[in-house]
């Protein structure tokens, strides 16, 4: 089972506490689409064959995927702060090793150590919620989420300009001063969190879902190379299949698991990471699609005729236009909710896609192109974390945004895998060189349109909302009704002994009907707490302290004002909301 104890922060969260956070989010996206400038070139550059130097990417893309959930729980665990400067710290690590080789194993070590910092995004998210008030939590975790897309679009045509003026390893030296400076920015600015879930890190769920995950996005990555129907290829997806079923049994009979399946098998939860893999593939299609288009030359009949670094300044207003969304998604999710942003925001990408078709034929073409995907891929981006932290309790939030942000990886490899065997098999040859054709790129189009559609499907089957949203952004009136609301779904009261003191540093607990804890506090020095409770039902509210008696409870039913005082020498009751 998994407690939540709360406390007060280290500090108070100043106001750059987002713009660091989200900073640091887009600091370790960069090192997804870093070397995209010099992908071409990686062979010579590192003396290997083709099929080797595309390790260098995947590694980064599986040991991401391995990263997020792991990263997230132990963020819960042990600290977010903490571990967020651990991710920064690897990545570092990772970039000084790339950084100071031109042979293919160190690269592999330093780009593994990269992909780790994938899960300071999930960690960022889940400081957000444990410390901004509600009015700015909206907002400020629609930027940190969307920070994956706005440091992969910003990172194109920064590591363009750099690849074509200065040696390629500038890219790594450059990525590890970022980092330093995001762990110095996050040190002096952001305090650690007061939440903390109580128990034990599932080390044998971590390695079953990591060893599931490599077994799965292994032969994804790498299928165009080993053949799609090799046995290779097929064994390891079995291998996945047998791992992953094997690892959930295991998951749902631990009492402290990595990933709670029950609580993933929620239609809000289930339906958002579904609709997440389809955000994840439409994202990488404009990734892989528009460079390529703009820098083919002019001769083949459909190409742009632009440089890398223009390509990339061309490519960059989808990560612009995403960053500026947040605050667009924060107006629309407080007056209508994340669900209707998320469809939204799905909307846009399939109208973009569909344009798109049409619109392939000039580089300001290119440039709407960014700008409308980079608007609806924001507005989905930003509406996944809401969603999530609405359905799960705040002990989980690290390593449900971290399985979210898993999603979403396994989106992009999917995209990466099926786009590039589209390019491939559609290609032209011209003197043994295979050029991308116009038919190609559209066919990947129409998949990123079909693949939003179903992510569309997915976001229209998650349920209502049975109580009013959890994370709005609205005025200092909206702020104040949502603080009265929030008291009305709890409970509160003082904590106080045999002679009705009230009794300090008590631990006060919320347990629903199934005997699972629903939340958990302390009692201040005056005695008093406060509880919100996450749905309607029955609960018992229990309190202990040392020198009094164990355990102790009240009743109150839905009529009442919810204010309940538990007395040390009462028995157990239950408690109606």
């Amino acid at each position: 089972m998994t407690h939540t104890t709360t406390g007060r922060p280290t500090r108070p969260a100043s106001g750059a506490v987002v713009p660091v956070l989200a900073f640091a989010g887009i600091v370790v996206a960069v090192m997804q689409t870093l070397l995209v400038p010099v992908i071409k070139d990686l062979p010579q550059l590192l003396d290997t064959a083709p099929s080797n130097a595309t390790w260098v990417l995947t590694s980064t893309l599986l040991s991401g995927a391995v990263a997020t959930p792991i990263m997230g729980r132990l963020g819960d665990l042990y600290g977010k702060r903490r571990l967020l400067v651990l991710s920064l710290a690897v990545m570092v690590v990772g970039a000084l090793v790339s950084a100071l080789t031109s042979t293919l194993l160190p690269m592999i070590v330093g780009r593994t150590l990269q992909g780790f910092a994938m899960g300071a995004i999930p960690l960022g998210i889940g400081l957000m919620r444990d410390m901004l008030p509600r009015e700015k939590l909206g907002s400020a975790m629609a930027l940190m989420s969307s920070s994956i897309g706005v440091g992969g679009g910003l990172a194109l045509p920064a590591a363009a300009l750099v690849a074509q003026h200065a040696d390629w390893h500038a890219l790594f030296y450059g990525a590890a001063g970022l980092g330093a400076l995001a762990i110095a920015l996050t040190l002096l600015v952001v305090p650690e969190s007061p939440a903390r879930a109580e128990g034990t890190f599932d080390v044998l769920g971590a390695i079953g879902l990591s060893t599931g995950l490599v077994l799965f996005l292994l032969p994804i990555t790498k299928g165009s190379d080993w053949g799609w129907t090799s046995g290779t290829t097929l064994g390891l997806f079995a291998a996945s299949a047998a791992v992953l079923v094997l690892w959930g049994v295991m998951e749902l009979r631990v009492k402290a698991p990595l990933v709670d399946l029950r609580t993933t098998a929620r239609p809000a939860v289930l339906f958002t990471n579904l609709a997440s893999i389809m955000v994840g593939v439409s994202f990488y299609v404009v990734s892989l699609v528009l460079p390529q288009l703009l820098q083919l030359p002019k001769a083949t009949g459909y190409g742009l005729g632009q440089s890398m670094v223009a390509a990339g300044l061309l490519v960059a207003p989808l990560g612009v236009t995403m960053m500026f969304t947040a605050p667009v998604y924060a107006r629309l999710s407080a007056k209508y909710g994340p669900k209707v942003t998320l469809i939204l925001g799905m909307l846009i990408i399939a109208i973009g896609y569909g344009a798109g078709l049409g619109l392939m034929n000039a580089a300001w073409q290119s440039l709407v192109i960014a700008i409308v995907l980079g608007a609806g891929i924001g507005l989905a981006y930003s509406s996944l974390p809401a969603l999530i932290v609405g359905a799960v309790p705040a002990s989980e939030t690290g390593a449900a945004n971290g399985l979210n942000s898993l999603m979403r990886s396994i989106g992009t490899s999917v995209s990466s895998a099926v786009i590039g065997m589209v390019l491939a098999n559609t290609a032209n040859d011209v003197n043994g060189v295979a050029i991308p054709t116009m038919h190609g790129f559209r066919v990947s189009f129409l998949i990123a349109t079909a693949a939003v559609a179903v992510g569309l499907l997915f976001a229209l089957l998650l349920p209502k909302p049975n109580r009013a949203p959890q994370l709005r952004a609205a005025g200092e009136e909206d702020s104040a009704l949502e603080r009265a609301e929030e008291a009305l779904r709890g409970f509160r009261g003082r904590i106080l002994d045999a002679e009705g003191v009230p009794v300090a540093r008590a631990k006060v607990t919320l347990i629903d009907r199934r005997g699972r804890q629903a939340g958990a506090t302390v009692s201040g020095e005056d005695g008093t707490y406060a509880l919100t409770v996450p749905a309607r039902g029955a609960y018992v509210l229990a309190a202990k302290a040392t020198g009094h008696a164990p355990l102790a409870s009240a009743a109150a039913h839905a009529g009442d004002e919810r204010t309940v005082d538990l007395d040390l020498a009462l028995p157990s009751g239950t408690v109606t909301v």
